[in-house]
């Protein structure tokens, strides 16, 4: 019924760029908001940042000032600018949304992922 698709991961130097997208398509009636999230081997998966239907961002504190997350409200695609990036930012990066859809007649919010990109920083 919903389906979130990434793409944009890759391998990098320190101090290189990368850009993640992900695209939500499927029944959905309207995106409540929309993240991405990393998980590192033997670690739990940690926000790395948020964006809200109003446009409000949430960052992680290691990730402040080097990224930045943005949407296409038309195209339902969330982004993940990358840089400076930092041996530490090595993870599975996952997205995430947070969507009304139908139940039968009825709504609901619910919670969806993307299939994760890996995102390697190393010399």
């Amino acid at each position: 019924q919903v389906q979130l698709v990434e793409s944009g991961g890759g391998l990098v130097q320190p101090g290189g760029s990368l850009r993640l997208s992900c695209a939500a398509s499927g029944s959905f009636i309207r995106i409540n908001a929309m993240g991405w999230y990393r998980q590192a081997p033997g670690k739990e998966r940690d926000l790395v940042a948020t964006i809200t239907r109003g446009g409000i961002t949430n960052y992680r504190d290691s990730v402040k000032g080097r990224f930045t997350i943005s949407r296409d409200t038309a195209k339902n695609t969330v982004y993940l600018q990358m840089n400076s990036l930092k041996p530490e930012d090595t993870a599975v990066y996952y997205c995430n949304a947070d969507l009304m859809t139908w139940q039968g007649s009825r709504t609901r919010t619910s919670d969806y992922w993307g299939q994760g990109t890996q995102v390697t920083v190393s010399s």
